[in-house]
């Protein structure tokens, strides 16, 4: 018998058209429900390898990219970064850093999926600083553990950076576990809310966003930033009918409970 939900299927990374065995999903379907849940659970408790992330910053070898630093949050462990949020978003010692006055900060946070640091965090780096193309002075990218988006603004204004870009994890789902997002907040500061940053998810080529289209709105987003003078709700991301990205590409985070 021909599946006729087989065309649909192939197009989205949604569950749908599971089939049935009597009252239940055929043991296929429910193999791979158990196979996904896991490996968003694996995606959340697994470390980061920070050393092999350097690493691979390290090779890519971009102009005008220092060597990056380190930071930690509050939480001492991840079990803590998962029981307490407001850990996560403070930082438990900034006194390696200096201040840049550069117009751009990249912070690499693990955030709920530290897999989706190491998947897509080098290759993210490149195709921004590829974008930016020699118009903004780069501060050294920081990588942050145990982190939230929030630190992403204690880390800025310790650099004296203009915008801060914040490359996180996104939370696991049961389609995808290594999902990546842009966190952009301008002028930053502790105290701001999510109002006050713009965000770029789903990347994670080749199922979703690629580095450059992300890359390319991410560059759009700051120059608004930058003639705006602020980030947030106030700025509107003017790009998709230019590139042809769908309406789903850079959706704004969820408000409630980000990473």
């Amino acid at each position: 018998m021909d599946d006729i939900w087989a065309p649909l299927r192939a197009t989205t990374q949604a569950r749908i058209g599971l089939g049935r065995a009597g009252n239940s999903l055929p043991t296929r379907r429910v193999l791979e429900f158990q196979a996904a849940h896991a490996a968003a659970r694996d995606a959340v408790h697994e470390p980061l390898d920070v050393e092999g992330l350097i690493a691979r910053l390290r090779d890519l070898n971009v102009k005008g990219i220092d060597g990056p630093l380190r930071v930690c949050s509050r939480a001492a462990s991840r079990g803590e970064y998962l029981r307490r949020p407001d850990l996560g978003r403070s930082p438990a010692d900034l006194s390696g850093l200096r201040k840049t006055n550069a117009d751009i900060g990249f912070v690499l946070a693990d955030g709920l999926s530290p897999r989706a640091l190491t998947d897509h965090a080098a290759g993210m780096v490149d195709a921004l600083v590829r974008e930016f193309d020699g118009r903004y002075r780069i501060a050294p990218p920081v990588i942050a553990t145990q982190a939230r988006v929030a630190l992403g603004d204690h880390i800025g204004q310790a650099l004296g950076v203009a915008t801060v870009l914040v490359l996180i994890g996104e939370r696991p789902g049961l389609s995808v576990a290594d999902s990546l997002g842009i966190y952009l907040t301008h002028r930053p500061k502790p105290g701001l809310t999510d109002a006050d940053r713009n965000c770029i998810s789903n990347i994670h080529p080749p199922d979703g966003l690629d580095y450059a289209t992300a890359a390319a709105v991410a560059a759009a987003l700051v120059a608004g930033a930058r003639k705006l003078g602020r980030s947030g709700v106030a700025l509107k991301d003017t790009t998709r009918a230019a590139i042809g990205l769908a309406q789903s590409a850079a959706e704004p985070a969820e408000i409630d409970q980000p990473p």
